[in-house]
């Protein structure tokens, strides 16, 4: 019977070979080909250029070639403009085709934003037309399709069940677990000073800030020690330096299901990561019976097992998968950012010694030398625009990236569906008309009457995000980022190392490509 109905194998050729055909039509000349050239021409017939289109690789050697150039470029202490060093493609491009204009990651167009009118419309947008971009696949192992990916009512859903953690009460409980890790550095510090004989000394200040708000995350959201969350911090680095070096590469369909040598990696760092967040979460599934927690991940399992009268209540549910998910997003975002934070903060407060002064004055006023508290953070008015000036020049994350789920009008601009939209925040921030003619220099005071009067339209700081997808943890970040300079400011002076090298650099995040290696002097050793 199976052999009558066999067909001849012409035939299955045949057939293979119009299936090849119809996808290297499809593959080839359709998706790089005839769109981009279709695209290309409607944004040019609304006054929008920009680079043109190479076969396969769209923009993308352009980027890699000028990034290249860029990474020699020398910078003073004191030169707080970076983008030519940082996103040198963005400035050549803005200065040959003007604003907006477009560029290709690969095959897909995407659209530049440089005006902070149509940068609100799209992040204000309650009505769920743009959603987040597809990401590469390796920074998705990392990051995972938590909270900062999902979109629409998975977004609404898992938003409920996380936001609890980040209630101002919780927040407020969790500060002393922060003043006790900082006070593990603060004490190593003196320990080192106190070896040396000028009673200074020099720390990596980058290194040892990660490594800090890694065990903070670890410690108030998911309740287990640094060293129980290490290999996941270890792994998601892995995963970032894996995507860095293939994030301008051409992406082939179907490429990241081969047994490649970078895939084989990526799986096996995707397993790791799972098999120790499991590790974390079994003790808690052991528990059940004294409850889950009322940290981050204790909510995250109730609403996993949460039931009603004997039924899932579906708003307030995740799934295992979810879970694991979110443990990712938020081991990673809960340290990554908020440790380039703090670098750039102890950077730029060596840099200007006077508001090291004027910010060390303040702490001593509110606390003394005692730990600080929730409470006494909150009065820290001039820290507060230290570090709001500093996510300003020196925020952690470099770009947005949107696309509209279907053919949009923005401002007298008409969008193509799903064509990129990219929101660049440190060119946003150094925008002259908006932030005054001093927008590339160190000044908190713009920031004395709070976020909404720092410049001449209102939440023009985009360093968390604005509208209904803003981060989630930012004052959790504050919080931490406040509590950990305080404790640095009652017991040091510091400038920066003669070793230090001004070169910001964009690894997903922006950090200082050599360290901040930092000069310490413990205040007792100055009087």
């Amino acid at each position: 019977m199976a052999a009558a109905l066999a067909l001849p194998l012409p035939l299955v050729a045949a057939a293979l070979l119009t299936l090849a055909a119809a996808w290297m039509w499809d593959y080839a000349v359709v998706r790089h080909l005839w769109r981009p050239r279709a695209v290309a021409a409607a944004f040019r017939a609304q006054g929008v250029r920009g680079p043109p289109c190479r076969f396969l690789k769209g923009s993308n050697d352009d980027v890699r070639r000028m990034r290249a150039e860029a990474d020699a470029v020398e910078m003073d202490v004191r030169d707080h403009d970076y983008l030519r060093r940082v996103t040198p493609h963005f400035l050549a491009w803005k200065d040959q085709y003007g604003a907006p204009f477009l560029y290709w990651f690969g095959p897909q167009p995407r659209i530049c934003l440089l005006d902070y009118v149509s940068v609100r419309h799209v992040l204000w947008n309650k009505s769920g037309h743009f959603m987040k971009i597809d990401v590469h696949p390796t920074i998705l192992s990392m990051l995972g399709k938590g909270l900062v990916l999902v979109e629409g009512t998975d977004w609404v859903r898992h938003r409920r069940v996380v936001n609890p953690a980040f209630a101002m009460d919780k927040l407020k409980m969790m500060t002393a677990t922060m003043v006790s890790c900082a006070d593990r550095l603060i004490k190593e510090c003196e320990e080192l000073a106190s070896n040396n004989k000028s009673r200074e000394v020099e720390v990596e200040f980058s290194k040892h800030f990660q490594e800090l708000t890694a065990e903070v995350i670890s410690r108030t959201a998911f309740g287990s020690s640094y060293k129980e969350g290490k290999e996941v911090f270890h792994t998601q680095k892995q995963l970032l330096a894996l995507a860095l070096a293939t994030l301008l590469n051409l992406q082939l369909p179907g490429f990241k299901y081969l047994p490649t040598k970078n895939n084989r990696l990526k799986w096996t760092l995707e397993k790791k990561i799972k098999t120790t967040l499991m590790a974390i979460i079994q003790p808690r599934l052991a528990s059940k019976g004294s409850g889950y927690g009322d940290d981050l991940l204790g909510l995250m399992l109730e609403a996993c097992f949460m039931t009603e009268q004997g039924e899932r209540r579906d708003e307030l549910t995740l799934t295992m998968d979810e879970i694991i998910d979110e443990c990712k997003t938020f081991f990673f975002a809960g340290h990554e950012t908020t440790s380039h934070l703090l670098t750039w903060t102890m950077f730029l407060l060596s840099v200007y010694p006077e508001w090291q002064e004027r910010l060390r004055e303040e702490v001593l006023r509110e606390c003394g030398k005692a730990n600080p508290t929730a409470d006494i953070l909150s009065k820290l008015k001039e820290m507060t625009m230290v570090l709001l000036e500093t996510l300003r020049l020196y925020g952690p994350v470099m770009t947005m990236l949107r696309k509209p789920i279907s053919d949009i009008r923005l401002g007298s601009l008409s969008i193509p569906k799903g064509t990129g939209i990219v929101i660049p925040i440190p060119i946003l921030h150094r925008d002259k008309e908006v932030w005054g003619a001093n927008a590339n220099e160190f000044d908190p005071l713009r920031f004395v009457n709070g976020i909404t009067n720092a410049a001449k339209i209102p939440q023009a700081l985009l360093g968390f995000s604005i509208g209904p997808r803003s981060c989630i943890g930012q004052n959790f970040a504050m919080l931490e980022a406040k509590s950990v300079m305080a404790m640095i400011l009652q017991k040091f002076s510091f400038t920066l190392s003669p070793k230090y090298v001004h070169a910001p650099t964009d690894l997903i995040t922006l950090q200082p490509k050599f360290g901040l290696p930092i000069v310490l002097r413990p205040l007792d050793a100055s009087c």
